[in-house]
Parts: structure tokens; sequence; C-alpha cells
């Protein structure tokens, strides 16, 4: 089994972080960026935000070593739900 951080370094040239707006687009399609830091900040996803400063219009991003950590937890809840339903 090869390891979700090992490809997200290759899909992100091995930055450690990753822009909020690459996450939204790779793996929330269904949000703009501003709602994925409001869902994150809300405590809604369970996914630090790394704030490059104080100031609110700072950029904004995901370490990847924690994208991928979230990515393997919730792989394994999708695994778990289909083991229940399907036997």
């Amino acid at each position: 089994m090869v390891q979700t951080s090992f490809l997200l370094m290759a899909m992100y040239e091995a930055r450690p972080l990753i822009p909020v707006e690459w996450v939204a687009r790779d793996f929330f399609s269904h949000l703009s960026p501003e709602n994925l830091v409001r869902k994150i900040s809300a405590g809604e996803l369970d996914l630090p935000l790394v704030r490059m400063d104080k100031n609110p219009r700072c950029a904004k991003g995901v370490a990847l070593v924690d994208l991928a950590a979230y990515l393997d937890r919730r792989i394994e809840a999708a695994r778990k739900e289909c083991q229940q339903l399907c036997g």
C-alpha cells in the first residue's frame, strides 16, 4: 500500500504547505476556498489550517502531512462503512 503522504508529495511537488485554494480545488470542489476556511475555522472539518500571520487576509494553507492524515481518516471511515453495509 502506498502512503498517502508520498502521493501528495508527488502531486504537490514536495511542498510542505499546500495553499487552501489548491486543497479546495482538489479535494473540496463543492466548496470555495473561503467556505473551506470557514468550515475548518468552525471546527466542522478536522483539518488544521496554517495562517501565515495574524492578518485575516494572510495566506492560508494546510500542511501536507495534515492533509494526508485527514484523507487517511476519511478513507478508513469509508472502508468501515462499506464493511458494515456489505458484510
